[in-house]
């Protein structure tokens, strides 16, 4: 993901256009950025260039948004949670981060919410994937560049690229091409009746899309043990 340089918040030069009733207190949004009625986005998330947020989403501290994002109505985006460029997330779709809640309120449970080391977990969204209305995506997964996640699913492993899941839990259906078409076999072969994408430009599109990733440093925790395996 190639975040740019940041803007500095609608109060201090940046060019993102913010609707008079959202409330952003990030200073880290990115110009050309769109941001529409009753959005919460709150201090330190970082959002890139060229992205459209919808009325009503909420966006949580360390939450991390690449350039060209398309996130609709209502959709929940947690600490933890790291989009990369060009996905799209369909309304109400609900992020999570943390696999065993409690209430930190709780007294039992109130030690282990002292670290955030203990609790969260982080999920990645790679690059080109689009989330289908009211998908919810559980915690400490990676959903693959350009895969697609079905409307309603509830997503519980890794989803590889090109795939498309759907279902409770979300179970593989097809392989998709770049343009979102299913495809009638493996996508590293299968030609899109759409589009007409080979198998062979699609893999030289992926190559190039992987080569041109950028590392993403993010302070948020990773339990990398606890992610799941792919569907």
């Amino acid at each position: 993901m190639l975040l740019p340089k940041f803007g500095s918040g609608e109060g201090a030069g940046s060019m993102a256009k913010i609707h008079p009733t959202a409330l952003v207190e990030t200073t880290e949004i990115g110009d050309t950025t769109n941001v529409w009625a009753m959005v919460h986005v709150m201090k330190g998330v970082r959002i890139g260039n060229g992205c459209n947020i919808g009325d009503h989403a909420f966006l949580e501290t360390g939450a991390v948004v690449g350039n060209n994002v398309t996130i609709k109505n209502q959709v929940l985006i947690w600490e933890g949670i790291i989009i990369e460029d060009d996905v799209f997330v369909g309304p109400r779709v609900t992020f999570t981060n943390d696999r065993y809640p409690r209430s930190p309120r709780m007294s039992p449970a109130s030690t282990r919410y002292q670290s955030k080391d203990n609790w969260l977990e982080r999920t990645i969204v790679r690059r080109g994937c689009a989330i289908g209305a009211g998908a919810i995506i559980c915690p400490g997964i990676e959903l693959g560049a350009f895969s697609v996640v079905a409307a309603g699913s509830v997503v519980t492993k890794n989803v590889p690229p090109f795939r498309l899941v759907m279902g409770n839990p979300a179970r593989p259906a097809s392989d998709v091409c770049v343009c979102g078409q299913p495809l009638r076999g493996v996508w590293q072969d299968a030609k899109c009746e759409k589009c007409g994408q080979t198998g062979c430009e699609r893999q030289v599109f992926y190559s190039a899309t992987i080569s041109a990733a950028t590392a993403i440093e993010t302070s948020s925790t990773i339990n990398q043990h606890e992610i799941q395996t792919s569907v």
